[in-house]
């Protein structure tokens, strides 16, 4: 049975990797959720804005349901 050897280097690399791309997937669900209710007429740019960062933090703070729940 051959070993696999994981360096300490490529498992930081692949954590950075993980994160850098779900910080840009977020960017692409806010400028959707954004665009959608300016269009419409539904909120100002600023409020839009100001609410998606807010329910984007509080999202990021909840917890790990969504994962673990992805994961199973």
């Amino acid at each position: 049975m051959a070993e696999f050897h994981i360096s300490l280097g490529f498992v930081v690399l692949l954590i950075v990797v993980a994160l850098a791309f779900d910080f840009m997937n977020g960017f692409h669900d806010a400028a959707n959720a954004i665009a959608t209710v300016v269009s419409t007429g539904v909120l100002p740019i600023r409020t839009a804005v100001l609410m998606a960062g807010m329910f984007n933090l509080v999202g990021a703070l909840m917890g790990t349901a969504v994962a673990k729940t992805i994961a199973s």
